[in-house]
């Protein structure tokens, strides 16, 4: 646990339930300065900044009055600050169709268009608004925000400077543009661009925020814990914060006021997809499995993935992110049933965390590990060759398809033994082992250790094989597996020198001295036995396809 954590958490407790009691009984109205965004935990502005409104109450109207072009834009704006972001659009879409060249409509569009995720639409609107008012510092830092959605952040940054040309005093575009040099890995000037926001409003809670996570990128655990706090001393309600704070301290291990502060958060924003996951990563982590599973549905169900419904074309950051999240939920809430050997309801979200990522290598994994517990040995066999398509030499992938092989094949034993005679079995498997150790001489150690496996999975018993399996596994750095590979040999054939005098280098290795003695002594009978072997002859040729590993000197 960081040093600095002790005085953190005397001085958390007051504070919060300060904090805490002011968001109880609060109406849902915020400051002008200060508010939520559903993108996670770097915020965005308020895109209508600027925009002033006449909002008149009209209670008991029995009489037809005709809508004019600022109250259909005052309803749009309504609806923009309610959320109803689709009764936004048709009220600006009917502004605009009065009046195209109206810049605060055409400003108001393209911050419908951002939050509903349409972030060409959103930069052709401003683009739309800039040629005919060209010094709208406002319509350069919306499409600085669509364009840092779009993945771009060089231009992201070139529009934010542009903005703040146009109006120093922009306190949004500073805190946007510290969001963007965080991205880039530019910590100093995103510092330097958050206090400059603040400097222009303390009140800014998004800059707050961020100047948290700046500080906790840079391990500076308490100065976060402190920006977080100064957010919530001006907005109680902002969720955002709530969940950043939650996750300084589950990073600490503090999973119980983790747990109080992320359900804090989804409290204030029950749509709060980030917090649902991390709230279910702490319940999972407190052993409390079935809450996990609800917050991880919960977290679904609030952001939906529609990536895949989107036609051909280029992922933008926004949907990237999106993907990894569902995909990592997915992986998270199969992994929660796979412990509770829920296996039908595991291998479905494993299934539902691929079709997030193709590329999803662990999923493939865990997913053939859940189906050959299911007692479906062929699918599983398919998820381990397909992880391995990805990446040849995933670990677990070699070793689950290695022991999925013998168990498979022993299964099968007796079906090969009535079609194929003795001979035949033996002739496969010596000339598998054979080809393997030719692949492994000339560097194809992948390739080899598959050749290992098929022999195996022809003669399970054949010592020899499993021996240069492990030599195999022990070259391409996988020790734990080349242990095993080793011990099996010698369960098959106990006097087989080669295999011992190598498993004792291989546990040498990992510092293994269980048994020390013991195999020190077998290892020493053997050095006896070759000694006298070759005062009378030369050594004789071993009848069987071994190869053994080329560093099996031993050191005391």
């Amino acid at each position: 646990m960081d040093p600095g954590w002790p005085n953190l958490n005397q001085s958390v407790d007051p504070e919060l339930r300060a904090v805490v009691g002011r968001t109880h009984g609060m109406n849902s109205s915020k400051d002008d300065s200060a508010r939520t965004d559903p993108s996670g935990l770097l915020v965005f502005p308020d895109l209508i900044r600027g925009i002033s409104f006449n909002c008149t109450k009209i209670k008991d109207i029995h009489v037809i009055i005709p809508v004019d072009e600022d109250m259909l834009l005052n309803l749009a704006h309504q609806n923009y600050k309610a959320g109803n972001y689709k009764q936004a659009l048709e009220h600006s879409k009917a502004v605009y169709e009065r009046n195209p060249r109206r810049t605060d409509n055409l400003l108001l569009l393209g911050a419908v268009y951002y939050q509903l995720h349409d972030f060409d639409l959103c930069i052709a609107k401003n683009e739309e608004a800039l040629r005919i008012d060209p010094q709208f510092a406002e319509c350069y830092g919306n499409m600085a925000n669509a364009w840092k959605e779009k993945g771009n952040i060089d231009v992201a940054i070139r529009y934010y400077l542009i903005a703040i040309e146009l109006r120093p005093n922009f306190a949004d575009a500073w805190s946007n543009l510290a969001s963007a040099y965080m991205r880039k890995g530019r910590l100093t000037e995103a510092a330097q661009c958050c206090r400059q926001a603040l400097a222009l409003n303390p009140r800014l809670v998004d800059a707050h925020s961020n100047l948290g996570n700046l500080m906790k990128a840079q391990g500076l655990v308490q100065e976060a814990y402190n920006c977080y706090l100064d957010a919530l001393r001006i907005q109680p309600t902002f969720a955002i914060a709530w969940s950043n704070l939650a996750g300084l301290f589950m990073e600490a291990g503090d999973l119980n006021r983790a747990l109080q502060y992320y359900k804090e958060a989804v409290k204030l924003k029950p749509n709060f997809s980030d917090a649902y996951l991390n709230l279910g990563n702490v319940y999972k982590a407190l052993g409390m499995p079935q809450e996990a599973i609800v917050c991880y549905q919960r977290a679904l169900q609030s952001r939906p993935d529609n990536a895949m419904a989107l036609e051909e074309q280029a992922m933008t950051h926004e949907e990237e992110d999106r993907t990894w999240k569902h995909r990592k939920l997915g992986g998270n809430l199969a992994s929660v049933y796979y412990e509770q050997s829920n296996l039908d309801m595991a291998i479905l979200n494993y299934k539902r965390a691929i079709a997030c990522d193709a590329g999803f290598l662990e999923a493939y994994n865990n997913l053939g590990n859940a189906l050959k517990d299911a007692g479906r040995v062929e699918e599983a066999i398919h998820c381990y060759r397909q992880c391995l398509s990805l990446q040849p030499s995933h670990p677990q992938a070699l070793t689950n398809l290695g022991n999925i092989y013998m168990e498979w094949v022993i299964m099968r034993m007796q079906y090969l033994a009535t079609m194929r005679s003795s001979e035949l079995i033996h002739w496969a498997a010596d000339g598998l082992v054979n080809r393997g150790n030719t692949y492994k001489e000339i560097g194809r150690v992948n390739e080899a250790i598959q050749d290992y496996l098929r022999a195996i999975a022809i003669r399970p018993a054949m010592a020899e094989a499993h021996a240069n399996l492990a030599s195999a596994y022990k070259d391409s750095g996988h020790v734990e597996a080349a242990i095993k590979s080793y011990k099996q040999a010698l369960v098959l054939r106990p006097d087989f020198p080669e295999a011992t005098c190598n498993l004792l280098h291989t546990l040498q290795c990992v510092c293994d001295w269980d048994d020390r003695e013991k195999m020190f002594i077998e290892v020493e009978g053997i050095l006896r036995r070759q000694i006298k072997v070759c005062s009378k002859s030369a050594a004789a040729e071993s009848p069987n396809p071994f190869q053994s590993d080329h560093h099996a000197t031993l050191v005391d």
